[in-house]
């Protein structure tokens, strides 16, 4: 695998992206047909079509390695309790070995049957059994329609805005403690309080949308960073209808049945990017403490997707940096989050003492860019190159027009950077990308439209009764 661009303090980095595209040369006159799906909630499928070598002996490792990284990239990019591979017995054996309670992917299964409250299963088909794509998007977005209410729940704030016909009429900020706290009722107060006092400045209220970290499914928070210190046993009956209990609530002080919409933050983000933007294919990525992840596809809509880009690899270096919670390796949150530039800062021989936190030695990089410093610069270009390389693999995945470049990573100088490598490495290496794809650092002019607003224009209205 040949770069024209090597990270120079990752020398061994191993883009997936050129892996698939080198496949694709190797395999298009005598390659196997495989198919990739993954099944979520709605009966909505993802699909991934792919080749491999002929199965021979000497090509079973390459063949192996490549679905295993494709089917992982799918799974965190879908969500999914179903995995469905075709085409090949052998491989799709592997797949499924590697997904069980003991297996190579036992920290995914455990997450997804979290996620679904179900058993997760691998299923191997003959090809003309493959599963079809099947779009789970549902109208959700760009709904200016009405007498609605944005909430946005952040972890250090909540924003809440009344709406009417797409203008704001009233915003407000909140300083709350979530990630901290156990009792769920303060949450659920919390909200409720907010969903109250925009309704107070609406005549009507039609609708309400939400923005909230986590994986949602049917508007429930299965998995969130907000809950963190809620206590397990109080999660299903508290923490997950608590959006919908508090639109339930409102609803009955009101005398009328509220439609409620909540989305993934990320996915919120990349609707306001939409919005902004005025066009839709949107991936929205956020570089901070992890990678975050949102999606608005090209008819404008949230797809249901989980974008879980923290998981998804990028580097096929099976000696790449591994992530401490899944337990893999090459995954994007040792690429494009604080872990990727302390990782970098490392290898660079930054001195860290005294930075105790990762905001804090993201700090410390940040401080010698400000100054020139050749390291920080060697470790934002790398991450650009990283980046150059990672978006024609997520293009894999994604119907994008547009990719939104945000997080604490990304600020100054550095970002800047970043953001330049990563337009020169595609430029170079894959103009057909080049040529549809637009990177952009949102200023503060395209932030005009807030995360609470946006996600007023979730749901969509039907007629009154």
């Amino acid at each position: 695998m040949k770069l024209k661009y090597v990270p120079s303090l990752d020398k061994k980095f191993a883009p997936l992206s050129l892996l698939v595209r080198n496949m694709r040369a190797r395999t298009g006159r005598n390659g196997v047909d495989v198919s990739i799906a993954v099944e979520r909630t709605n009966d909505a499928v993802s699909v991934y079509k792919t080749r491999i070598l002929p199965e021979t002996a000497e090509n079973l490792k390459e063949n192996l390695d490549f679905v295993e990284r494709l089917t992982k990239a799918l799974l965190w990019v879908s969500g999914g309790f179903k995995i469905t591979i075709s085409g090949s017995q052998t491989v799709g054996e592997y797949i499924k070995s590697c997904y069980t309670r003991s297996g190579l992917r036992a920290f995914d299964v455990d997450f997804f049957e979290t996620v679904y409250e179900r058993p997760f299963e691998v299923v191997v088909t003959e090809l003309k059994d493959a599963p079809a794509e099947k779009s789970g998007a549902a109208d959700t977005g760009k709904n200016f329609d009405g007498n609605r209410i944005g909430f946005d729940a952040g972890g250090s704030d909540r924003k809440v805005s009344a709406v009417i016909d797409g203008v704001p009429v009233y915003s407000e900020e909140v300083i709350w403690h979530p990630k901290v706290t156990p009792d769920p009722e303060y949450h659920f107060s919390g909200i409720y309080e907010a969903f109250k006092t925009a309704a107070s400045k609406l005549p009507h209220v039609d609708a309400i949308g939400v923005s909230t970290a986590g994986v949602l499914i049917d508007n429930r928070p299965m998995v969130s960073s907000l809950f963190l210190k809620v206590p397990q046993e109080l999660k299903k009956e508290k923490v997950q209808p608590i959006y919908l209990n508090a639109a339930k609530k409102l609803g009955e002080e009101l005398g009328y049945e509220i439609p409620i919409e909540v989305a993934n933050d990320g996915d919120v983000t990349a609707l306001a990017g939409a919005i902004n933007l005025d066009d839709n294919g949107i991936l929205g990525i956020a570089m901070g403490t992890s990678e975050a992840g949102g999606y608005v596809d090209p008819e404008g809509r949230v797809t249901g997707k989980i974008n879980e880009l923290a998981f998804v690899p990028v580097d096929a270096n099976p000696e790449a940096a591994v992530d401490e919670w899944s337990g893999d390796y090459g995954c994007g949150v040792k690429y494009f989050s604080q872990d990727g530039v302390i990782k970098l800062g490392n290898a660079a021989g930054v001195d860290f003492e005294g930075a105790k936190t990762p905001a804090e030695k993201l700090k410390v990089v940040q401080g010698l860019m400000e100054n020139n410093d050749p390291r920080a610069e060697e470790i934002f270009r790398d991450i650009g190159i990283y980046f150059g390389y990672a978006i024609p693999f997520y293009a894999e995945f994604y119907d994008i027009s547009h990719v939104l470049i945000m997080g604490r990573v990304t600020s100054g100088r550095g970002g800047e950077l970043l953001l330049a490598t990563a337009e020169k490495v595609i430029n170079d290496e894959f103009p057909d990308i080049a040529a549809k794809v637009k990177l952009h650092i949102p200023d503060e002019k395209s932030r005009r439209v807030g995360q609470s607003v946006a996600a007023a224009s979730l749901p969509k209205i039907g007629p009154r009764a």
